[in-house]
């Protein structure tokens, strides 16, 4: 008898309390609840922006206004031709070869300097320097015109020297009696590594014609070796490809916006 009761009382309880039903997973598909509204910052772009990201999509090489390289003067009137000081801050904190090129290149109307003496690189803003030497008549570009003071870099005025870009893509500083304006006749430039430029500028460099035999020789002699035990071949082929390239951007050739660009 006691069985029976306890038995009947289960099947009570049972038919009372029931189970509490589970919840839905958050990644449930057939769930109902409406989607949540956007905030009040979160509007939908206007059509002006959405055909902005249409074209960025569209055009992945293509990069921003405050990132581009330089292709006009800083100041109008100035003695001297440099790009803006923000940018010249960006890219002298690294190496920037392929956005060397296309400074030197590509129609700009940056001024240019010859070394007076062989002198050995440095960089008195702090960024990176390459420790090497700059050779007596090695073309640079002027980057900017150093006070005399502690006031650092400006464009121009009194000061004791200037900031200036080699070929290679490293920023130099030089001292005024280092540096002339007035062009050599047989101006000399630091020589360009082909393997450091980006893939779009290499690809576009190659449709001309002496620049693509240039890389096919080098390919061949040096066969993948980039530094260390190379042959004398090797050795030539590569000067070989660095004075093709620089002496097509000096003749007006034009190559694309670099990928990598000063941030």
């Amino acid at each position: 008898m006691r069985f029976v009761v306890s038995a009947f009382s289960l099947v009570l309880l049972a038919g009372c309390g029931g189970s509490k039903p589970p919840a839905h997973s958050a990644d449930s598909s057939d769930s109902t609840e409406p989607a949540a509204a956007p905030a009040k910052g979160d509007a939908a772009p206007d059509d002006k922006t959405a055909k902005s990201a249409e074209k960025s999509e569209a055009d992945p090489g293509s990069a921003p206004a405050s990132e581009a390289v330089p292709t006009q003067c800083a100041k109008a009137g100035a003695s001297t031709c440099v790009p803006n000081r923000k940018f010249v801050e960006r890219m002298c904190a690294d190496s920037y070869p392929t956005v060397a090129l296309s400074l030197f290149g590509n129609g700009n109307p940056f001024s240019k300097g010859y070394l007076t003496r062989r002198t050995q690189a440095w960089n008195a803003e702090g960024g990176a320097s390459d420790n090497s030497w700059l050779e007596f008549d090695e073309e640079v570009l002027v980057l900017a015109e150093r006070g005399a003071d502690k006031g650092g870099m400006q464009v121009s005025g009194a000061g004791g020297s200037y900031m200036a870009l080699r070929w290679n893509g490293s920023c130099v500083t030089l001292a005024k009696e280092e540096l002339t304006l007035s062009k050599p006749p047989s101006p000399k430039a630091a020589k360009v590594e082909w393997r450091y430029l980006d893939d779009n500028v290499q690809e576009a460099l190659r449709t001309d014609s002496t620049i693509n035999e240039a890389v096919i020789t080098r390919r061949k002699e040096c066969k993948g070796a980039v530094s260390g035990d190379v042959s004398l071949k090797c050795v030539k082929a590569d000067d070989k490809l660095s004075a093709v390239v620089v002496d097509y951007l000096r003749k007006g050739g034009k190559i694309p916006t670099p990928t990598k660009l000063p941030k």
